[in-house]
This record gives C-alpha cells, sequence and structure tokens, in this order.
C-alpha cells in the first residue's frame, strides 16, 4: 500500500525520468518535498517513508531519495534518528521566514536591553559623534574623488595577470609591512613628488589613514598622555583618537601659518598635522612654522604625525613638499593614502616610519591586523613603476582644477566673495562656504540632504567654543552641470533660512 507522502507527490507533479537524469530528478524531489512541508501536507513531527519504500513507490534509485533526504536535513527541514527514521522538523525554515515583524522587533530589544550587550562609554561617545554619512557619492560630498575616471581596464588587466600566477606568499599572511615591489615604487614616487626622504624599509602599508592613526597611538602613547591635533581638524582622527586609549586629546587653534604652539602647555607625546592643505580650511603651513614645530618636537621628544592626505591636487603651483623631508632623521610618521588619487573603496593606505620605530611598528602591525591584500598591492606597485599613477594624477588634477573654478564661479555670482575662505589654497577637493555666524549649519545639512544634495556641516570639525558656521562643498566627483543644480537646490534652502543670497 503506498503512503500519504508517496501519493500527494504523483499528484503534485513527479513525473518518473530516465536514470541519466538523476540529479535533476533528486532536485526535483527535493523541491517537491519542500513545497509538501511548507503546505503542511506533511506536518511537524511526521514520519517520511523509509528510503526502499519511497524509492519503490516512485520508481527511482535508492541514492536519488538518500540524497534528497540529505539535503533536506540539511535545510533543516527533516531531522534523522537512528533506528527511527526521518521525520519533518518541528521549526522549518519558513515558519522562522514567516515570524511577524512585530515578534522580531521584540525580540530585537530584548536582546538590546540585555546588560551582555551594553556598549562601552567610548563607544557611546563615537556614536554620539558620529560624522560618517550613510551616502558617499553626490553634489557636494568632500573628500570623494571621481571614482568613474580611475583607469579600470589597466587595473583589470594587472590583477587578472597577477592572479593568474599567484604564488602561494602571495595569498597568506604576511608580517613585512607590506609588498616589497609596493614599498619600493612608492619610496621613490614620494621622494620626487613629495620631497619625503626614506627607504623602502621605512614603509609600512595600511589599511588607510584611521589604521595608521590607530597604530601609531598604541604604538606610542601612554595613558593620560596628550595628544595636540589641529583645531578645526579632521573628525576621523578625533574618533580614532577617542577610541584608542584613555589620552588627553587637544586642540590647538590655527592661525595664518598653521597649527599654533604653546610653550607653556602639557607637552603633547603625538602632535598630528595636514600641513600641505589643511583639512578642512585649507591653510599651508608656513616654512618658519614647520621649522619650530620640528624643533619643538626634538626638544621635547615628541612625534609628529604628518597627514599629506590630498596633497597631489594642488592647482596653482607645484605640490608643497612634504614636512618630513625638510631635515634628516625628522621626529615625523608621514601618513599617504590612495583613497584621494585613485578611489576610497581600494582601501590602502600607507605610512613611512623613522629608521627607530620600522621594527617595533611593522611586528605590531601584524600582531593587531594581519597584514594583507598582496596582490592589490602589487597591482598598485605596477601602476606606480609604470607611469600610469602619476598619468592619472596629471588628468584629475585637470579636471578637479576646472571642477574647482566652475563652483567658485558660481558662489561668486549668486553669493559673493565674502561667501569664500580668504586666501585661497588652490588645491585639494573642496571648498568651504562661509556662512553667517546666526546660520545653524548643521541645519542646513539636513535640510540639504532631504532635497539629494550632499555636504558637511564646517561647525562639526571644531572642538572649542569659537566655531565657525560654513559648508564643505566637494567638486571633484561632480560634473558642472549636476553640480550648478545642485548649487541652485543649496540657494533655495539658504533663502528659506534667512540667508540672503
Amino acid at each position: 500500500m503506498r503512503s500519504v507522502c508517496v501519493d500527494w507527490l504523483l499528484q503534485n507533479g513527479w513525473q518518473e525520468r530516465g536514470e541519466r537524469q538523476s540529479r535533476r530528478l533528486g532536485e526535483h524531489l527535493c523541491q517537491l518535498l519542500r513545497q509538501a512541508i511548507a503546505t503542511q501536507a506533511l506536518r511537524p513531527g511526521e514520519r517520511l517513508p523509509a528510503t526502499r519504500d519511497l524509492m519503490a513507490g516512485l520508481g527511482v534509485s535508492r541514492n536519488t531519495v538518500m540524497h534528497a533526504y540529505e539535503q533536506l536535513r540539511m535545510e533543516g527541514y527533516v531531522v534523522s534518528q537512528v533506528g527511527s527514521g526521518t521525520f519533518v522538523a518541528s521549526l522549518t525554515p519558513e515558519v522562522l521566514l514567516k515570524a511577524p515583524r512585530t515578534q522580531r522587533r521584540g525580540m530585537s530589544a530584548s536582546l538590546d536591553a540585555q546588560q551582555g550587550v551594553e556598549l562601552s562609554e567610548r563607544a557611546q561617545f563615537i556614536l554620539q559623534h558620529a560624522s560618517a554619512a550613510d551616502r558617499q557619492w553626490g553634489a557636494f560630498m568632500p573628500g570623494v574623488p571621481d571614482v568613474g575616471a580611475f583607469p579600470r581596464a589597466t587595473y583589470a588587466r594587472i590583477l587578472n595577470r597577477l592572479w593568474r600566477h599567484a604564488q602561494p606568499e602571495m595569498l597568506t599572511y604576511g608580517t613585512n609591512g607590506g609588498a616589497q615591489a609596493l614599498k619600493e615604487a612608492l619610496a621613490d614616487y614620494l621622494h620626487v613628488a613629495r620631497g619625503v626622504q626614506c627607504q623602502p624599509e621605512q614603509l609600512l602599508i595600511t589599511e588607510g589613514v584611521h589604521q595608521a592613526i590607530d597604530l601609531t597611538v598604541r604604538s606610542l602613547v601612554n595613558p593620560k598622555e596628550t595628544v595636540w591635533m589641529e583645531d578645526p581638524g579632521y573628525w576621523g582622527i578625533a574618533n580614532v583618537l577617542r577610541m584608542s586609549q584613555d589620552i588627553q586629546l587637544v586642540g590647538r587653534p590655527l592661525d595664518s601659518e598653521g597649527l599654533t604652539l604653546d610653550m607653556e602647555a602639557q607637552v603633547p607625546r603625538l602632535i598630528c598635522v595636514t600641513p600641505s592643505h589643511q583639512y578642512p580650511l585649507g591653510t599651508v603651513m608656513s616654512l618658519a612654522r614647520r621649522k619650530s614645530l620640528l624643533a619643538y618636537a626634538r626638544a621635547h621628544r615628541a612625534w609628529i604625525v604628518e597627514d599629506d592626505y590630498d596633497s597631489e591636487f594642488r592647482f596653482s603651483s607645484r605640490p608643497i613638499p612634504a614636512m618630513q623631508g625638510l631635515e634628516a632623521d625628522a621626529p615625523v610618521i608621514y601618513i599617504g593614502t590612495f583613497s584621494k588619487t585613485l578611489f576610497p573603496g581600494l582601501r590602502v593606505g600607507y605610512m613611512v616610519l623613522p629608521r627607530a620605530l620600522v621594527a617595533p611598528m611593522q611586528r605590531i602591525h601584524a600582531e593587531l591586523y594581519r597584514q594583507g591584500h598582496v596582490v592589490t598591492q602589487l597591482a598598485l606597485a605596477e601602476l606606480i613603476r609604470d607611469g600610469q599613477y602619476a598619468k592619472h594624477i596629471r588628468r584629475m588634477r585637470v579636471l578637479y582644477g576646472r571642477r574647482r573654478e566652475w563652483l567658485q564661479s558660481l558662489i561668486q555670482r549668486y553669493l559673493g566673495p565674502d561667501f569664500l575662505c580668504e586666501p585661497d589654497s588652490q588645491a585639494g577637493l573642496h571648498l568651504v562656504l562661509r556662512l553667517p555666524s546666526d546660520v545653524d549649519d548643521v541645519e542646513l545639512v539636513q535640510r540639504l540632504q532631504a532635497q539629494g544634495v550632499l555636504a558637511r556641516p564646517l561647525s562639526k570639525y571644531y572642538r572649542t567654543c569659537s566655531v565657525e558656521r560654513g559648508l564643505l562643498l566637494g567638486y571633484a566627483a561632480t560634473e558642472e552641470a549636476t553640480m550648478q543644480s545642485a548649487f541652485f537646490v543649496l540657494l533655495r534652502v539658504l533663502k528659506a533660512m534667512g540667508v540672503r543670497t
């Protein structure tokens, strides 16, 4: 006598097929049994036919039935009990997927309320001051290059060739601070383009600037020691510093020459600066101030962290040489990245370390972060060696310079020169739009975002009470026509907030 299961299968789409189609036959049997379980034609706890019985009832091989049962067991539809048989599971995937949304929300809320998931005070503080936008592309997102102009075809050819001949050492962990080929190519490039003095062994490849800062703080700063950073300054570095240790983070104000020194203040262990193009205001640190900062660091056994994030893009003159190369054996940790010159998703940065720090920080990096991405690093090395990297930068410098002039002309025409920073740095990937002191730039950004326009509020970059109001407007990734339409949205929102346009 045939079982209920066999009858259901025969009535709901089972068709006998030749043994040459046994694989498809097994998939077909799995599909029908899932359907029977989902519709409760086979109820939870119900015993399925023995493999021999189902084999005989359907006219298939026993292997076909066994493979179908095993697949259903792995998917959670059935359970097997040795000596007893195979049974429909009491809780199937369909039951979990159909759980009411309110029930799922209740489960999440109850989990959040448990003490086991309570965040640390530092984590809560970071979340309260989080500034990373949900959207990272569009007018006028600052700090984003035109990723569509990246030479993808050239890069893809290099990657494909490397993967075809990939050796084991390219695919496992590394402890030497990065691919030697990339360190050699970068040492030559930085010497010519940025005036950096270093040997390849002084380079350490990281996953961006944030990891480089995190490594530096963990390696050099003890709890309660002081770190100086520019005020206003990059919020990303500030958040990494806050999260790293119990350190004293001090914002140093800027003047026309850059970060100001305070001979009476507590001596810092680290001094974080962006001397070639201050972020976000664009100030270039004077030579005299650079020399003073180097002398102060030597005298107080402090380290300078030089973040050279977008110095390649200077439009009216040659790039400003790096502070690291001003003196031999300078107490400077030089940090750079490919995020602005190529694309942010690459997540490759680099550090040039003073010789005394090379061995310990390279080892700490290997212990904490487990170096990888060797194939990507080798591809970048080839881009640099073949001149493709420098060629791409030259092409982007012309493109970004033209877009910068267009945005400046829009501001001059519709708002006036008082809304622009002076003096003009003629560099970087964004402009700062000055606003009257009574304008809430955070609210302005929120209103713009509701209409599809992106920007960052200048006030968020300050740590002291002497806050200036403004917007960071990125132009690198926005074509002129799109920029103009987005700018007109900005004008309407400014007018609605009482700013005379």
